[in-house]
């Protein structure tokens, strides 16, 4: 089996891994922040803000979170691996598992395997739009946050065959690979302990505190399949760059240069816009393409295998 968590190639920019400590050291701060107030928040419209400002932070989270999936956290391993498993608590997720699937999405990105805009002839077209209706609508995240209590509870549920009714859904869970289970297993636990102390140590209705955490998590699902909708069935070229706010766009590490990361995705997220800048690259208004995502799944013509190699995408970086 390909193995998508072993990646040794060399960034092909210098890694700002200082810039990267203190972004999560502030971020950390700014989520603190927010628990804090959401336990004397005495508004609906004081949550509503709260959640908002999750959502902005949060996303800010999993961006750097997502460095540290491609290595690019920190250029010290140990230092790397560690901020993303204390990053991806607050998603909350195991690290092993979010970066499993996410590496993986490199391989199979507009392929058959990872096409949520289209149902093909043999797949259940309800069932596609009620997938790509769950990503719009937040339930995507939903379902990754319950991943913890099944690696914990009933890790047999996630084996290939249980989900062979639905094709990406069955590549997802066969790439994930069994040597990691243990680190995965500890991460889920260390996830549900830490909100529970969070909830407990600052006194916190879990009701508010959830309210809270969908600002985040309605806003990260929305976004995970806006950058590929309608794009060309090509594993690579397979993205788009958007906007929507230039502040945003620097508290969000520039996640939305999402086409520039597809191809160099060795490119640490500070110099995604130097080399959009060279390449002349263009850039989309996200809302417009998100709506255009309501649209729902069509018919289409299974065409484009996944990837054959883990670097798919992966320029050859020479420093």
């Amino acid at each position: 089996m390909i193995d998508a968590i072993e990646d040794h190639r060399r960034p092909s920019a210098r890694i700002p891994g200082r810039l990267n400590l203190l972004i999560a050291a502030l971020q950390l701060l700014a989520a603190g922040t927010i628990f804090a107030l959401t336990g004397v928040a005495d508004a609906w419209w004081h949550l509503a803000l709260l959640a908002l400002a999750f959502a902005v932070v949060g996303n800010s989270i999993y961006a750097l979170m997502h460095e540290a999936e491609h290595r690019l956290f920190h250029p010290n391993r140990s230092v790397n691996e560690a901020a993303g498993v204390l990053l991806a608590l607050f998603f909350p997720a195991p690290f092993h598992l979010l970066r499993q699937g996410h590496l993986h999405h490199h391989r199979r990105n507009r392929s058959d395997d990872e096409a949520f805009d289209f149902w093909f002839d043999g797949e259940i077209p309800l069932f596609k739009w009620l997938q790509l209706y769950g990503i719009l609508t937040g339930l995507f995240w939903v379902a990754v946050v319950v991943s913890n209590v099944i690696v914990l509870c009933v890790p047999w549920a996630l084996r290939r065959r249980h989900f062979a009714f639905d094709r990406p859904s069955a590549a997802l869970v066969g790439a994930l690979q069994p040597r990691y289970w243990r680190a995965i297993r500890l991460e889920a636990l260390a996830a549900c302990t830490l909100h529970t102390l969070i909830i407990l140590g600052l006194g916190l209705s879990p009701l508010r505190y959830l309210l809270v955490y969908l600002g985040f998590g309605f806003t990260w699902s929305a976004m995970q399949y806006v950058h590929h909708f309608g794009t060309e069935r090509d594993t690579r070229r397979g993205a788009r760059n958007l906007w929507i706010w230039k502040p945003l766009d620097w508290i969000w590490l520039h996640h939305n240069w999402h086409l520039e990361h597809h191809l160099h995705p060795r490119t640490p997220w500070l110099h995604l816009p130097e080399r959009a800048e060279r390449s002349r690259a263009t850039r989309e208004f996200l809302p417009k393409h998100y709506l255009k995502m309501w649209r729902g799944p069509r018919r289409g013509e299974r065409a484009v295998a996944p990837a054959t190699t883990a670097g798919a995408g992966e320029e050859t970086s020479r420093g």
